[in-house]
């Protein structure tokens, strides 16, 4: 299973004096079950290519199907396929619409055409993933919450949908330290229990260190590298710097020690990798 993107391309306001060109002949495949980020620049062709995957945009050159399904059609093969893949946006109160959570959450499911029995249990179980008591907070208006318990409503509606593929943009973006620690803990619980695909989006490449295996660097509309998170930051960085995308703080930490004459075990890519090869080189484990 997997989501297949062929040699698409796509120009915002097309034949106007505005027109933009914001993809070039991208073509990538994310499987399901892997964790991914999506990094670049502003403007680079991020969030066009993520629009691109459930179908909210249709390319103007080539393909995208999910599990084999062309997006661009129509039907109910189609319907079923766009559902697979769930999107939460930067800012959650652009997706939040309804008087409680309880509403919100089930307007996915509902439209699916579940019961309201089963209705409910999706509900309750999606704000069980995303650490939301029902009975404390399913009546409530969504919008009497802080930026990230709405971000938590935001997902729980797409988790509601059991999505097999789930799309992140900025997730972090606007949180304090906790909020943002608590939110990557939840998406790593949905991530591990339902074996889905995760494609973040992010400007931060401490996260996209610490919780993405692959990595897909966009600029000018293109995919100009895919690899591992460890290859592209540690081999690649030289066209990282070209494409104005920086590297995450606890490599150049790593490069200052060594340079003040520390020897590390090799080049952290997280915090806590970074602690244990200072602990390794000093002899305090």
């Amino acid at each position: 299973m997997s989501i297949e993107v062929k040699n698409i391309s796509y120009t915002y306001m097309a034949k106007t004096p505005f027109e933009r060109k914001a993809l070039a002949n991208v073509s990538v495949t994310i499987e399901k079950g892997e964790f991914l980020a999506i990094i670049g620049h502003t403007g680079s062709g991020k969030s066009t290519l993520a629009e691109h995957l459930n179908g909210l945009l249709n390319p103007s050159i080539g393909e995208v199907c999910v599990d084999g399904v062309n997006l661009k059609g129509k039907g109910n093969d189609v319907r079923l396929a766009k559902h697979k893949v769930g999107i939460v946006f930067q800012y959650p109160e652009h997706q939040i619409f309804a008087e409680t959570i309880y509403e919100d959450i089930a307007f996915g499911p509902r439209n699916s055409g579940l019961s309201e029995e089963e209705v409910e249990l999706q509900v309750r179980n999606a704000m069980k993933f995303v650490g939301l008591d029902y009975d404390k907070f399913a009546q409530r208006s969504p919008f009497q919450l802080s930026g990230g318990q709405m971000r938590r409503v935001a997902i729980a509606g797409v988790v509601a949908m059991n999505p097999d593929y789930l799309i992140m943009d900025e997730p972090s973006a606007g949180l304090d330290p906790v909020s943002r620690d608590g939110i990557f803990a939840q998406l790593l619980n949905v991530f591990r229990e339902r074996e889905i695909a995760v494609i973040l989006i992010t400007h931060s490449m401490e996260e996209a260190a610490q919780y993405a295996k692959r990595l897909l660097v966009m600029s000018k509309g293109q995919i100009v590298i895919d690899g591992t998170t460890a290859e592209v930051f540690k081999e690649q960085r030289g066209t990282l710097q070209e494409i104005g995308v920086d590297v995450p703080e606890s490599i150049k930490l790593t490069d200052l020690l060594c340079r003040k004459g520390l020897k590390l075990e090799g080049e952290a890519l997280t915090k806590d990798q970074l602690v244990k090869y200072i602990k390794k080189a000093k002899g305090w484990s």
